[in-house]
Order: C-alpha cells, then structure tokens, then sequence
C-alpha cells in the first residue's frame, strides 16, 4: 500500500530507479515498520512515517552506496521522522503528560487530548480530561498555579519565571515540583476512577 504511494508517479522525479525502490522496500519494509512501531504507538502514525522515509529515499541519489551504507541510512533517516514526531507531539500537549512513570496512563490520555476526530465519544472525552486538567488547576494553591501554567503551558525556564515572579529559583523549583505531582496525582486518580471503564 505504501509502496503504492512511492514509485509510479508521474509527478515524483525519481533518482532511484523502481526497481531498486521495490528491492529496498521489500528487504527492509517490515523491519523499518517494526522498529518504528517500537517507538510509535499508533500503527497509521508509524505507517506514516515509514512512507515519509521512503518518499525520501526515492529522492535521493544513493545508487553509488553499497547495501550497508543504504540500510543505515534509512535506519537514521527513520529515527529523526521518529524525533521529529514526538517533539511535535509534545509540543502540542503538555509536557506533564509524558514521563517514564506510568507512561501508558498519560500517554493515553494525550492521545485522547489532541484526536482530532470529530467522533462524538472522543469529543466527550477530550472535554472530560480538559475539564479535570481545569479542576486540578484550580485545587492548586495560587503561587503553584502559576508557576506551573508559566512552565508548562508558556514554556518559561525555571529562571525565567523566577525572574518574572521576582522569587527565588529555589522556591520556584519547589513550587513547580509540588504542582506537578498534584496535577499527576489528580489524572492517575481520575484515570483510575473514570478512563479506563470509559475507554
């Protein structure tokens, strides 16, 4: 299906001829998918940028590198789609979300947060865990608040918003760990209580 998209296009110059895509595509399709899917959760996210990483590959001149030289290649050119995916990932949701601490809790719960689906359950939700993310917020007392709206929703370096709230870095450090586990502890509880009998 991938290959599909790839080779036979009148408006896709290729440097590659078909069928040297087709050889490489075959011997390393499943194991470029496997090693992707490692990192990626969504098998069409992964497909995705197995197809992003050949579409290059077709466009590029490699018929002087020998088989090796080639296989590093789309193995390096697949870990930076991967970066590249995730930074954009994060930089859409909350960083909060993502952390090696039960993982698949939040990252379940990002997932949900930025589906664009126009599924009316997914809607639902999305406008549950936004709505709770709110609550949790407003739970916090006003100093940690702020500082953790500053750090996770502007971006702000710990120095940055020490200067800004003109407070120390050290209650700022303070503050902002304090908020972070409230936010975490309130998400795992109420993934506990509602998420998982929703999904």
């Amino acid at each position: 299906m991938v290959l599909s998209t790839l080779v036979g296009k009148n408006c896709v110059k290729q440097a590659v001829p078909e069928s040297t895509v087709t050889k490489i595509f075959t011997t390393y399709r499943e194991r470029l998918l496997k090693f992707i899917r490692s990192r990626i959760r969504h098998l069409e996210d992964a497909e995705d940028i197995l197809q992003e990483v050949f579409y290059q590959f077709v466009r590029m001149d490699t018929l002087d590198k020998p088989l090796e030289q080639i296989s590093a290649w789309l193995y390096r050119v697949a870990r930076n789609k991967i970066i590249d995916y995730q930074r954009k990932k994060k930089e859409y949701q909350f960083p909060i979300l993502y952390n090696e601490d039960d993982e698949y809790i939040f990252e379940e719960i990002a997932d949900i947060i930025s589906d664009t689906a126009q599924i009316p359950e997914m809607e639902y939700l999305r406008l549950m865990i936004l709505e709770e993310i709110k609550m949790a917020l407003c739970d916090l007392p006003e100093e940690q608040r702020i500082v953790f709206e500053l750090a996770e929703f502007l971006g702000l370096s710990v120095k940055e918003i020490a200067k800004k709230t003109n407070t120390p870095i050290n209650t700022v450090l303070s503050r902002k760990h304090y908020a972070v586990v409230h936010m975490r502890t309130w998400l795992k509880d109420f993934y506990a209580d509602v998420f998982t009998e929703t999904i």
